[in-house]
């Protein structure tokens, strides 16, 4: 289950440096050599990248999963979040290249759960109360450890055992105080009741009432979407909404997740990958609170009944103003040749916008990264060398990383977005971005939570086609300031600064 990437600047030098997670010892759970750390590469700006974790002090101290990187105290500097399967990290960046673990003095330790009994594997940074602070949810898989592991059989060799065998737990949610430290507020928030086996995380405020909502990625069990209420509580309205199952009324292997509007009618939609057997899910947003499962529709349950799924992101490579996905695969299972008949390293996916919300395999048009076939988990999404196409870095087990560089053709146009809050958390994470060209309108927002215990590029991308300049750009702060520009010119990276009033 491992493997976890993220992609932020944490020097801000203006380019995206790379985080790897990394495993342990079994069953001691140690990173006791070098092999185990986790590993954070310097972006050196001409295609090549710089091993700087020793000196960044980012090596980490347990069986790592998940990564999130965020600026949650507003001093201008990305810090990052490690979740794992027997301890949780938060490293603040210090500005000068070094990280410092305040895990315990931020009280992340302080918790209903035992975390050394909680299997984490993501997590992810929103302000769900708009005071300007990113608060971090952590999603827990299930209670499990080296000593309380039990011992299965499958066709008389061991095998990892069913989820089945353990038992869920909830995720926990940390309210940002402003000064550093968070407070466990999982209990008052509404969280703690509803146990599940969550895999991935990913945030939009799906019905427009200015506070964000999660979705909740669960293994075996429903899927959860909980609304924010706006009083720092939440509902879990999943089996409401429509997206708890899927269109047989059945829970999935849940696993990556990406929730974002893909047919460009200004309302978030979830895509979701899963396991063999299940196809991956595509829930439309009808308006109003509620989904429809669009999988057998779009034509995705036929692309993909034969794959696991793990790192996805819903992203326009090609820059013609429609949002594409991308499925980072891999069986479950070591021994699945043996055990299930079925591989165990797989290609990824690559599923274009027919802009009628339908989809077509381009995968093996799309380069030869595309042919490789490996045990695939995380994957982060971002613009590496600021050409304006997204690239894709993907994280595999047991085996070298993959960087995808896009190398669509350029005679489309595009624009990164790159936000800057003042009355709203710095990063500008939940602010919802409609741009106006003379093709159309698109709608995007601030997100880095991504797929499967990834995180991706804070900055905002939308593909134009053919148009060359922009008519209309409007923001909706987390604060509630609404922005408007005017013309601007395509194919830049245009930073944009919150009013203040």
């Amino acid at each position: 289950m491992a493997g976890g990437v993220g992609l932020f600047d944490y020097n801000n030098d203006g380019l995206l440096d790379i985080f790897f997670t990394n495993g342990a010892q079994l069953p001691t759970m140690d990173k006791n050599d070098p092999k185990f750390h986790n590993r954070l590469f310097r972006n050196n700006g001409n295609g090549t990248f710089t091993d700087v974790t020793a000196q960044a002090g980012l090596q980490g101290a347990y069986y790592s999963i998940g990564v999130a990187a965020a600026d949650y105290d507003n001093d201008g500097h990305q810090d990052i979040f490690v979740a794992g399967a027997n301890g949780i990290q938060l490293f603040h960046n210090n500005g000068n290249g070094t990280f410092t673990d305040v895990t315990q003095k931020a009280g992340l330790l302080q918790t209903h759960l035992q975390l050394s009994k909680a299997f984490s594997v993501a997590g992810g940074w929103f302000d769900y109360d708009n005071d300007g602070f990113l608060d971090l949810i952590v999603i827990n898989y299930l209670k499990w450890s080296p000593e309380s592991d039990v011992i299965c059989m499958n066709r008389g060799v061991s095998a990892y055992c069913s989820p089945n065998s353990y038992e869920g737990v909830p995720s926990l949610l940390f309210h940002n105080n402003g000064d550093g430290t968070f407070t466990d507020v999982t209990e008052s928030s509404g969280l703690l009741k509803h146990i599940g086996k969550g895999m991935g995380v990913a945030f939009a405020d799906y019905d427009g009432d200015g506070f964000v909502d999660i979705f909740v990625s669960n293994d075996t069990l429903r899927n959860f979407l909980f609304h924010n209420n706006g009083d720092g509580t939440f509902t879990e309205v999943g089996i409401f909404g429509g997206v708890s199952y899927n269109q047989d009324g059945k829970s999935v292997a849940g696993m990556g997740i990406d929730f974002r509007d893909i047919d460009n009618d200004g309302l978030p939609d979830i895509f979701e990958t899963d396991m063999y057997g299940d196809s991956y899910l595509l829930f439309k947003n009808l308006g109003k609170g509620l989904f429809d499962d669009r999988s057998l529709a779009s034509r995705i349950s036929a692309a993909s009944l034969k794959l696991t799924g793990w790192g996805t992101g819903i992203y326009d490579f090609d820059n013609d103003g429609w949002k594409d996905i991308f499925t980072a695969n891999g069986a479950i299972l070591d021994n699945s040749d043996f055990l299930d008949h079925l591989p165990y390293k797989l290609q990824n996916c690559l599923l274009r916008n027919n802009r009628n919300m339908t989809f077509s395999d381009v995968a093996s048009e799309a380069g030869d990264g595309f042919h490789l076939k490996a045990a695939h988990r995380g994957a982060a999404f971002g613009d590496i060398d600021n050409d304006g196409r997204i690239d894709i870095v993907v994280n595999c087990l047991n085996d070298i990383p993959e960087l995808l560089m896009n190398r669509s053709p350029i005679s489309h146009n595009w624009v990164l977005l790159e936000l800057e809050g003042t009355r709203s958390n710095r990063d500008g994470l939940g602010a919802r971005v409609t741009v106006t060209s003379a093709s159309g309108v698109q709608h995007n927002h601030a997100t880095t939570s991504v797929g499967y215990g990834s995180c991706s590029d804070k900055r905002i991308h939308f593909g134009l086609g053919s148009d060359s300049q922009i008519q209309k750009i409007e923001i909706i702060w987390p604060s509630g300031v609404r922005q408007s520009l005017g013309a601007t010119a395509a194919n830049q990276i245009l930073k944009i600064h919150e009013p203040r009033a």
